[in-house]
């Protein structure tokens, strides 16, 4: 329910609730709380029990949970191959070309180092600086 509360966020709340109701009675605010949950999650369960009786025996295998969107899609049409999704999926992925490229490249970059470079490469290799033969003329004054 609350997945990205980290502790940060715990102790932040923890103070805030010594603050808010202080020490006498935070374990009776606490108390509260705990018996309002347990008796909201005892009405949502005997809320699914006579929705699923209502339903009749055919439905006795139904889960709620299969109404989220993301799970009905996932159960009727990805894990479905009728449409042959596995084989787009496979064409559109691209980890397969990706690897080629890498392994290439590894390659090239490991046979560079052991020949000696070509006439039609470029070297990454550093050349010393072309030192200018004239100096162009700088006046100081003139700005």
């Amino acid at each position: 329910m609350f997945t990205d509360v980290g502790p940060p966020e715990l102790i932040t709340l923890v103070v805030l609730a010594v603050l808010l109701f202080g020490p006498d009675k935070l374990p009776e605010f606490i108390q509260n709380v705990t018996t309002v949950l347990r008796k909201v999650r005892e009405f949502s369960e005997d809320t699914k029990q006579e929705i699923r009786s209502e339903l009749g025996p055919e439905f006795k295998d139904f889960e709620f949970e299969d109404l989220h969107p993301k799970t009905f899609v996932r159960k009727h049409v990805l894990e479905r191959d009728d449409l042959g999704l596995g084989e787009i999926r496979g064409a559109l992925d691209p980890r397969s070309e990706l690897a080629e490229i890498a392994e290439a490249v590894h390659e090239a970059a490991n046979g560079s180092r052991n020949d000696p470079p070509t006439t039609g490469c470029v070297t990454l290799a550093k050349e010393a600086p072309i030192e200018p033969t004239t100096h162009a003329a700088f006046d100081p004054d003139a700005t």
